[in-house]
């Protein structure tokens, strides 16, 4: 998908999508997300775009089998912060107003447009998705500020060839905000993507950041 085309799925939806019923997403990877979430989840930012771990992956019901969708995934402030860790009680506390941000984006799954039943099919991840902190980035990566919240959305938008106005849902799902951050903060994050991540497990005595999400 080219950025135009990302563009245009993000104005129907915040412009005149209608959002239709009957249709549900679930988590599959939810009990690792409250897992972080319990200790506070941070997701790391680069300027080259850093994987999230854990990862987006969901299961999807009720779509048409025969009717084509777009499946696609943006990023929402929590609220108008910025935020500090504070190591000495190891906490978050809000230090200001938010920084300004760039024009939202989306990030579209690349099988997509495909049929109800393809996405029915399996279980459906967004392990490709980058964030980056990188203000000018022309990757196409989700351009996140450091030091602020977020709250991942899931949009599935279906796409109809007679009609101007495409319906669409919207899912939020719980334990999945998180602080954007440049290093982790708290040691114990660190510590659980640690023995979380498959791909980490064999790089324990490496510099942390340097595989995280490679």
């Amino acid at each position: 998908m080219d950025s135009a085309t990302n563009i245009l799925y993000e104005d129907i939806i915040r412009e005149n999508g209608q959002e239709f019923g009957g249709v549900t997403a679930r988590l599959t990877t939810n009990e690792l997300w409250a897992e972080f979430s319990r200790l506070g989840t941070e997701m790391i930012v680069t300027k080259a775009g850093r994987k999230m771990f854990p990862t987006l992956q969901m299961r999807i019901e009720g779509l048409q089998p025969s009717a084509y969708y777009v499946l696609m995934v943006d990023f929402v402030a929590i609220d108008p912060c910025r935020y500090r860790y504070l190591f000495h009680s190891s906490r978050w506390v809000t230090a200001g107003k938010a920084d300004p941000v760039s024009p939202p984006r989306v990030y579209v799954h690349p099988d997509s447009p495909a049929t109800g039943s393809h996405w029915t099919s399996h279980v459906i991840s967004f392990d490709k998705l980058k964030l980056t902190n990188n203000q000018l980035d022309d990757n196409g990566h989700i351009i996140l500020n450091s030091m602020h919240r977020y709250q991942p959305r899931l949009h599935i938008l279906h796409i109809t060839s007679h009609s101007s106005s495409h319906s669409f849902k919207t899912f939020l799902f719980p334990h999945t905000e998180f602080t954007a951050v440049t290093a982790y903060q708290n040691q114990r994050i660190t510590q659980l993507k640690i023995a979380s991540n498959p791909f980490a497990k064999g790089f324990r005595e490496c510099d942390q950041d340097d595989w995280f999400n490679k």
